[in-house]
């Protein structure tokens, strides 16, 4: 099986046009934080050399915001100490990632262009339409024919690690079932139930006679529950909360992901019970419990492909590192950031 080296590097040059401006745009995800904290605009030109080859400020500004996103560390949280170490870590694996690229192009790739155009496709279906796709590449800040070069930078590596190091991280049944037996609890799926709520919200801070006004309708409602009119219907017309929109389903949960009023309240029922009106910081809940999955451990035999997927990971992660830190000996590198 060949390994993408996109999942063990994470910024090698294309993953970070594609991860930091790509994916970003497909889903929407707020990355405007990240780029506000990224590299400073007062230092111009290469950040570092790589046996003469330069990395342009541009990549580290990518590679920067592309971690941090990952990272999903709040805006709020970013210190400059925090930010110092992103930088470092990001320009950290651009020289790795341009290290293994120059050892890459001594290994000829078959078909490169068809391997490129293949990646490309496999892009574009993650993004619905041809003009998303020239919105995503706009906004990661990058042209189709840089897009190319890119991606054959990735071929070109994955290629490389495919042919030095793919087989040195095979990993054994035994080695599995060692990981199994020593981490059980990480095959454990917790008791989990399904249930519908209809809130009427109050806020925390509201007067005693606003709280007893939205407690006394939330009884109300639990009447007209009592006498058997339906709760989705009673939850669309009612419910504060956007589940009201699914009838009040809030799918299924597990213990610790509501607060403790409502998860003790909701655990308690049996499948098709209705509680009584329970209080909480949000309101007033009125909980039907729908469906009740009881604890399972995932076996062995279940757990055996992606246990070994795992530590194959990891296995190349090591080999990668050990790799790379070796190309370093022999390198001349430069770093130009100023910190």
């Amino acid at each position: 099986m060949k390994l993408r080296v996109t999942n063990l590097l994470l910024t090698i040059v294309c993953t970070i046009a594609i991860t930091a401006g790509i994916a970003a745009a497909a889903e929407q995800t707020a990355t405007k934080p990240a780029e506000e904290s990224a590299a400073p605009q007062t230092q111009t030109g290469p950040v570092a050399t790589v046996n003469g080859v330069e990395i342009p400020l541009l990549d580290l500004e990518r590679a920067t915001k592309t971690m941090i996103a990952k990272s999903q560390i709040p805006f709020q949280a970013m210190t400059p100490d925090l930010s110092k170490q992103f930088k470092e870590a990001a320009l950290n694996q651009l020289i790795g990632a341009e290290l293994l690229y120059q050892e890459g192009k001594k290994h000829p790739v078959k078909d490169l262009d068809k391997q490129v155009d293949a990646q490309i496709e496999e892009y574009k279906k993650k993004i619905p339409g041809k003009e998303e796709f020239d919105k995503a590449l706009k906004d990661a800040g990058i042209t189709m024919d840089e897009l190319r070069a890119l991606t054959a930078k990735e071929v070109i590596v994955s290629n490389l690690v495919d042919s030095e190091l793919n087989g040195k991280a095979n990993v054994s049944d035994d080695e599995a079932k060692k990981f199994y037996d020593e981490n059980k609890d990480k095959f454990v799926t917790p008791e989990s139930i399904r249930a519908s709520h209809i809130l009427i919200g109050v806020d925390q801070k509201a007067s005693a006679a606003d709280k007893k006004k939205a407690r006394e309708k939330a009884e109300s409602i639990l009447k007209e529950l009592k006498e058997g009119k339906d709760f989705a219907t009673l939850a669309k017309k009612y419910s504060t909360c956007p589940s009201s929109a699914q009838g009040g389903d809030l799918g299924y949960f597990g213990k610790g992901q509501m607060v403790k009023p409502f998860e003790d309240a909701a655990m308690a029922l049996k499948p098709g019970e209705i509680s009584d009106v329970v209080e909480t910081q949000f309101g007033y809940h009125i909980i039907k419990l729908t469906d009740r999955k009881p604890a399972t451990t995932v076996t062995f035999n279940e757990a055996k492909d992606k246990i070994i997927a795992y530590l194959k990971r990891q296995k190349m992660q090591k080999l990668i590192g050990d790799y790379v830190d070796g190309l370093k000996k022999h390198a001349k590198i430069e770093v130009l950031y100023k910190f």
